[in-house]
């Protein structure tokens, strides 16, 4: 009888029990905003780059999970020790009242809760599915977010897939997704979410794009890339997400008046990305840096005025208060 694999990292179906299993024996870890595996040591910033870290444990497949939970550990900070006060623009001179009759239970479910949601547009991935005459092929798991369906269990191309379209939150303990409401404090919890959105078929190859039809050397133009960052005082380490850059053709130009970058982006796989990318504020060209990688492109940028903290990466960009951080965290 075909049963499926419970191991983190791997979810195959499999009907011998005796068959060799790829998989994280440990639990997952969320540090301040870096992600990885308590059984190896890869270190991640975004959600999609920690599905990604290769398994480091061979063993054999499991219908029941084994995995260690990890001690609940809650930031101890001493009354007298400094606290980190968040960014604010405007000052508050009121003195907090102490509520009455507060449930502790709500009051500490309460204190995790994510911020108010901005009033842009949540980020969004692009759909994808298969065509229609693709081969898929055996023991692939769906490639739309929380969906984790195996293609040997799906009896026909038209079954209904549920998945998440947004991106995961992490915030303070909390875990969600920007497309809907839900939100819990175990990792586990988080995996078990169901999707909010329904679409005919699975995605378990993606379909090639319209625009890279009709000509197998015709260059495939993106409008956009995913991209992220987190800042210091000084600085900000800015990620753009594009895979198989080519590292000889690819040109990265910070500008020398400072008000941004020019990026032309071309890769191995006949895609190209083209921005000018005019950040919220003036940088310095001669200190930044970057870096291409498998995955992405790193940069680090030099803020021109230091100290400032900035709500967005790029002018018009997405005011998500998501990744910034400023100022050193506290050591216990």
């Amino acid at each position: 009888m075909a049963q499926k694999c419970v191991h983190k990292g791997c979810g195959k179906v499999f009907t011998d029990p005796e068959e060799a299993c790829v998989y994280h024996p440990g639990p997952p870890v969320f540090h301040e905003g870096q992600k990885g595996w308590d059984c190896c040591k890869p270190r991640v910033l975004t959600f999609d780059e920690f599905l990604e870290i290769p398994p480091c444990t061979t063993g054999k497949h499991s219908t029941v999970d084994d995995t260690p939970q990890p001690a609940k550990k809650e930031p101890q900070i001493e009354d007298n020790a400094p606290r980190l006060k968040p960014i604010s623009t405007t000052s508050d001179t009121t003195t907090p009242q102490p509520a009455a009759n507060i449930d502790p239970a709500k009051e500490s479910l309460a204190a995790i809760a994510p911020p108010t949601k901005p009033s842009t547009p949540d980020p969004r991935l692009e759909e994808d599915s298969d065509d229609p005459d693709a081969p898929i092929p055996p023991n692939t798991t769906c490639k739309r977010r929380s969906c984790q369906k195996n293609s040997k269990e799906v009896s026909s191309k038209e079954e209904s897939c549920t998945f998440h379209p947004g991106v995961p939150i992490f915030h303070e303990g909390s875990k969600g997704w920007t497309c809907c409401k839900r939100r819990v404090l175990e990792f586990d919890e988080f995996m078990k979410i169901e999707g909010c959105k329904t679409r005919q078929g699975h995605c378990f190859v993606g379909k090639r794009s319209k625009k890279n039809q009709g000509s197998e050397n015709q260059e495939e133009i993106l409008e956009d890339v995913r991209n992220d960052f987190y800042q210091g005082s000084n600085t900000l380490n800015v990620s753009f997400y594009l895979k198989k850059i080519d590292k000889e053709r690819a040109k990265v130009e910070f500008l020398a008046d400072g008000s941004g970058v020019d990026l032309d982006l071309p890769t191995s796989d006949g895609k190209r990305f083209t921005k000018r990318v005019e950040t919220w504020k003036d940088i310095i060209p001669e200190k930044c840096e970057k870096k291409i990688l498998g995955t992405k492109l790193e940069m680090v940028l030099f803020k021109k005025e230091g100290g400032l903290g900035w709500p967005v990466l790029y002018k018009g960009g997405p005011d998500t208060g998501e990744r910034i951080q400023v100022g050193r965290a506290l050591r216990a």
